[in-house]
């Protein structure tokens, strides 16, 4: 991973999940903000999605689940990244996620989760921020 271009980031829509105006919405903002957004599109496997992730040299993925599959597919994309020599990836993601659910998967792996109404201002600074943290600590 490379500190010295600008961040990119996978968004990503995992699973069956038609609805992609938040992803799209993100990634615009990522985008606007100076970073590189690669955006999937609808219907990616966890596998299409690391897979992207690591041929992109991609700094973190964002994935947007409002299906209701998020346990499983945060931890299948966590699962994958370790598998593939790539959790230096950092993972987080948002949408229709329960308040219940946020603690356990940030203790699997999750770096953030954002629900719906996050300003998207947090969001960009909350990339930028977590990313630069993980490039002064050598992680990048």
């Amino acid at each position: 991973m490379g500190v010295s271009g600008p961040i990119r980031v996978v968004i990503a829509k995992p699973g069956l999940d038609g609805h992609d105006r938040g992803a799209k919405v993100i990634a615009r903002a990522l985008r606007d903000a100076g970073m590189e957004v690669i955006y999937t599109g609808l219907h990616q496997t966890p596998e299409q999605i690391v897979d992207t992730a690591i041929q992109e040299d991609a700094d973190a993925i964002g994935l947007s689940i409002l299906s209701g599959a998020h346990n499983t597919l945060f931890a299948r994309v966590l699962e994958l990244l370790r598998e593939r020599d790539a959790a230096d990836i950092t993972v987080f993601g948002g949408g229709i996620i329960p308040e219940a659910d946020i603690p356990p998967l940030k203790e699997a792996g999750v770096a953030g989760i954002f629900t719906p109404g996050a300003p998207m201002g947090e969001v960009v600074e909350w990339v930028r921020g977590t990313l630069s943290e993980r490039a002064a600590r050598g992680g990048l």
